[in-house]
């Protein structure tokens, strides 16, 4: 396992970033669009994603070109630590393939929603401005990132219609008016990073 450490310009490297933060606003009115991925009634599989890599409630982490081909073969995991100014908010985290030609390919994903991290059996709410600490599990998978490729990360609080817009109010599920969200992402040491299963070069 190789860490991969997301910085405050954006950079995403195996090098440890320094102290920062970057901050979006979530919207559920207004939720980021799900490209691909690993639906059933929506187009599935790889699809570029260019198309909402340029919205401002979706935070990218790329790396620059690999020099060499890098495999990825078992569980990518993502540990990110935020606040949040609402009761609960969702973390969305992506992987994506990136070509020379600029095209961004999903790779895997993953989801949590906060006021459930403990557990299905009861919702536990966020405190305002309180660091909490998450991990994410964007599943396995099996790929080789070509040479001239880079590495993107995706974060966000949503991805519909895969998911349903969290309403961020602190009620049970769909009921109240929903809430916009502030949500910040702690950068620094090992606060926000994703863990990828580097394949050993053969």
């Amino acid at each position: 396992p190789q860490k991969i450490f997301l910085h405050a310009n954006g950079v995403a490297s195996f090098e440890e970033s320094s102290v920062g933060e970057l901050s979006y606003v979530s919207d559920p009115a207004n939720p980021v669009p799900s490209i691909g991925g690993y639906e059933l009634s929506l187009p599935a599989g790889p699809r570029d994603q260019q198309s909402i890599e340029s919205r401002n409630d979706l935070l990218v982490f790329t790396t620059g070109p690999l020099d060499e081909p890098l495999e990825l073969t078992g569980n990518v995991t993502a540990r990110l630590t935020l606040t949040s100014d609402a009761p609960d908010t969702d973390l969305v985290v992506r992987l994506c393939d990136v070509y020379p030609d600029g095209r961004s390919f999903n790779i895997c994903e993953g989801a949590l929603r906060l006021s459930l991290r403990g557990g299905l059996e009861r919702q536990v709410w966020l405190k305002r401005g309180e660091p909490v600490t998450m991990e994410i599990k964007l599943w396995p998978t099996s790929m080789i990132f070509n040479r001239g490729h880079r590495l993107r990360v995706h974060v966000a609080s949503s991805s519909s219609p895969a998911l349903e817009p969290n309403r961020q109010n602190g009620q049970p599920p769909r009921t109240g008016a929903a809430q916009v969200a502030t949500n910040r992402i702690l950068l620094g040491g090992d606060r926000s990073f994703l863990t990828l299963p580097v394949f050993p070069a053969r």
